[in-house]
């Protein structure tokens, strides 16, 4: 399975966070999964870090070598991404939520979150 981690997942497992769920855990640790971060992600992360949001004070082109030094795939921003959007009901406000649901949705790749309004977004979306 080819999995796109939602921001908080990825900050969890990297902290390696009590917050991650077992089966959160499971999916991330099987080793025939495939790990991919998103531009999405890394974006996120930057913005809340700059924000002085105390849950988002992370370097991220630390964090981006760290990603790549555990095996993580990167997936890169295209043009079909923000035009996915236009095929999304309005669920979610969160506008880097809705951008990795569609990133997912178009990608053939199934997003691992935690939230449980980004879980109703059609696709394969796991909540964890």
């Amino acid at each position: 399975m080819r999995l796109l981690l939602d921001t908080h997942i990825l900050l969890w497992t990297i902290a390696e966070s009590r917050k991650l769920s077992a089966a959160a855990r499971a999916l991330i640790g099987e080793p025939d999964n495939e790990l991919t971060f998103s531009a999405v992600n890394l974006w996120e992360v930057a913005i809340k870090t700059g924000r002085g949001r105390d849950d988002f004070r992370i370097d991220v082109s630390s964090l981006r070598r760290q990603l790549f030094d555990n095996g993580y795939a990167e997936l890169a921003m295209s043009g079909a991404h923000p035009a996915g959007l236009m095929s999304l009901p309005p669920i979610h406000k969160d506008p880097f939520d809705r951008m990795l649901v569609a990133q997912a949705m178009i990608e053939g790749l199934t997003l691992l979150t935690a939230d449980p309004v980004v879980a109703k977004y059609p696709g394969d979306i796991r909540l964890a």
